[in-house]
């Protein structure tokens, strides 16, 4: 069985992309950096990509033997999301935001995947919310673009820098070391979850059982 163990950064002639056989696979698999896959054209081959990879539709991939390997977005069940202004898709997008939830962004919709929780929450919004089954790809992590917990190695490089784009857009850097006690009762919006310890992109179909409200 062959093993795809790299990912191609360079732009390939037309001819070669068309030529390679072709990996189908939804997001949720995507995500994963090892995994036993099957092609189109039903050789079975083992993925090994580096940890933290993420594949987009279009991605070409290597295998061990030097063969080539193309990655399509399956089609899968997804909500698409639109709404009668911009403040309403806006808030939208920012509720999907607050909970991590994985999101395509286009010029006047949102995707996500399907889920009858979050459908429930958009049109309380009062966002237009239709199922439909297409391709799904989120929009990449803002730092980096993979999907980045707090022990992973390049957390404290994302964290840090994260807290530097912050500090030059507040016009302050200062150490964030020590405790912010100001005396202040802060009500709790129950909408507001906080995920501590992650600076993440996608959510990759990983469930964070540690929200505090």
């Amino acid at each position: 069985m062959r093993t795809i163990d790299k990912r191609l950064n360079a732009k390939l002639a037309p001819v070669l992309v068309k030529r390679a056989p072709t990996l189908t696979l939804p997001y949720d698999a995507r995500c994963k950096s090892r995994l036993a896959a099957t092609l189109d054209t039903g050789e079975e081959v083992g993925v090994v990509l580096p940890r933290g990879t993420v594949l987009r539709d279009g991605d070409m991939l290597v295998a061990d033997d030097g063969g080539l390997v193309r990655v399509i977005a399956a089609a899968e069940s997804v909500l698409l999301v639109r709404a009668p202004d911009r403040l309403t898709l806006t808030r939208a997008a920012y509720h999907l935001g607050n909970r991590h939830t994985p999101v395509e962004v286009g010029a006047d919709e949102l995707k996500l995947e399907a889920d009858p929780v979050l459908e429930d929450m958009l049109k309380r919004l009062g966002a237009q919310v239709e199922r439909a089954t297409l391709p799904f790809q989120p929009e990449a992590g803002a730092y980096g673009g993979g999907h980045r917990h707090g022990h992973d190695e390049t957390f404290a490089d994302d964290y840090a820098l994260a807290q530097r784009v912050y500090d030059e857009h507040h016009g302050h850097a200062h150490s964030h070391d020590h405790p912010h006690d100001h005396g202040h009762n802060h009500a709790h919006d129950p909408d507001h979850d906080h995920d501590h310890g992650h600076v993440h992109g996608p959510g990759c179909g990983h469930d964070h059982g540690h929200a505090h409200r």
